[in-house]
């Protein structure tokens, strides 16, 4: 499949994007063959993420901003000029969708909502994505994915039960409100795409959020349970799903299907416990966990990770527990192709992770992110500009 035949192809996006969370959705949307366009403002230099460290490439080049801006191209603009303004308005009539990450006062106020835009284009679709949505009494307020985190109860149900509450490792409730507005922009896109009317998409932090406690959720809201933290992050209903101890460290094990207990045990050389009246079902072992937990580690520590690996993977849901250079250095992640080498004549030498999408067979782009305005002169070309008058867009701080 050549490039060309990449799924959004064609579709222009204008990103008024910083940080995290919204590139991070963009970023789906340029790796699939979208021309995604970053409008950087101007005078404070972009996007903030070109100044996130502590790794760097070059000043202004941080290993954070390429994470999450590759395939993109980059236009400065000072939106609260009238000439600026002017610019985004031509820019949005060549466009399909217009995403933000911006507080939720803030679309309305520098004219990027589908009130503002519909006028220059009627089927331009205005992705929004906020910390408390752009509604509402937290319309202003800022936000961060640790907060929502916290607030919506994720850090009551992560860590051991005697310790103190613990966020993710990771800003997942940044990465899942950026693909989940991405979602949204694309599908608005088909729909306008066959009315001729945009629209208004609206994804926040607190709300995705709020929907990914899922069955938690459902759980309490159907029959008043509140779900807490369970000891070595085992399933709250489903055992054996946790941790165990091996001779030289952990290993992680998902019988949650009836059908993997009486091949584990067997595997492990307890046969006998596939019928034991306290582990033969969930709810039995559910009701002894603590005692078959000690069972297990008695077992499971007479030989090391590597040797249950050996004997288990392929046919128990089993992993062993790594750090982050462990987890990247495995056979599996080159087999895979899941790190793509950046070429050096085109920008910094790196390695990135690739996107998870596979599409039968596809190379999907592999450009590094753009320098800060490294498109400008060539996207006011495309829009009509001629080289005087971009000199004095220049001049006049309106571009950068």
């Amino acid at each position: 499949m050549a490039a060309t035949s990449l799924p959004l192809q064609g579709v222009r996006i204008l990103a008024v994007e910083q940080y995290g969370a919204g590139p991070w959705g963009s970023l789906y949307l340029a790796d699939l063959g979208a021309e995604v366009i970053k409008i950087e403002n101007l005078p404070e230099g972009g996007d903030v993420g070109r100044t996130v460290g502590p790794h760097f490439f070059a000043p202004g080049d941080s290993q954070f901003f390429q994470t999450f801006n590759r395939n993109k191209r980059s236009i400065a603009i000072d939106l609260k000029r009238p000439a600026g303004q002017a610019i985004f308005q031509a820019l949005v009539r060549t466009a399909d969708g217009v995403f933000d990450n911006l507080r939720g006062d803030l679309p309305a106020r520098l004219g990027l909502d589908y009130a503002s835009l519909k006028a220059f284009k009627p089927a331009i679709v205005c992705a929004h994505l906020s910390a408390y949505g752009r509604e509402g009494s937290r319309v202003n307020w800022p936000g961060y994915d640790y907060l929502m985190q916290a607030e919506v109860g994720y850090l009551s149900v992560t860590g051991e039960p005697d310790g103190p509450p613990a966020r993710f490792g990771l800003s997942m409730v940044d990465l899942m409100t950026g693909l989940t507005t991405a979602f949204g922009l694309v599908a608005a896109i088909l729909g306008a795409r066959t009315t001729g009317i945009g629209t208004d998409v609206d994804v926040s932090l607190f709300d995705t959020a709020l929907h990914n406690l899922n069955y938690p959720g459902t759980w309490y809201l159907n029959s008043g349970t509140v779900t807490g933290r369970e000891p070595r992050g085992a399933h709250p209903s489903l055992t054996p799903s946790q941790l165990y101890r091996t001779a030289d460290g952990w290993l992680f094990v998902m019988c949650n299907k009836e059908k993997f207990w009486a091949p584990f045990v067997t595997l492990i050389g307890c046969p006998q416990w596939a019928a034991h009246p306290d582990y033969r079902d969930f709810t039995a072992r559910l009701k002894h966990r603590d005692k078959l937990t000690q069972d297990l580690d008695a077992v499971l520590m007479m030989q090391t990770t590597a040797h249950w690996l050996a004997l288990l993977q392929g046919t128990i849901p089993v992993a062993p527990v790594h750090d982050i250079a462990q987890a990247l250095e495995r056979d599996f992640v080159h087999e895979r192709g899941s790190v793509h080498q950046y070429d050096a004549a085109q920008g910094p030498d790196m390695r990135l992770l690739v996107n998870p999408i596979r599409l039968g067979g596809a190379t999907l782009p592999h450009r590094h992110a753009p320098a800060l305005g490294a498109d400008t002169d060539q996207l006011l070309t495309e829009l009509g500009y001629h080289a005087a008058a971009i000199k004095a867009l220049r001049a006049e701080g309106a571009i950068g």
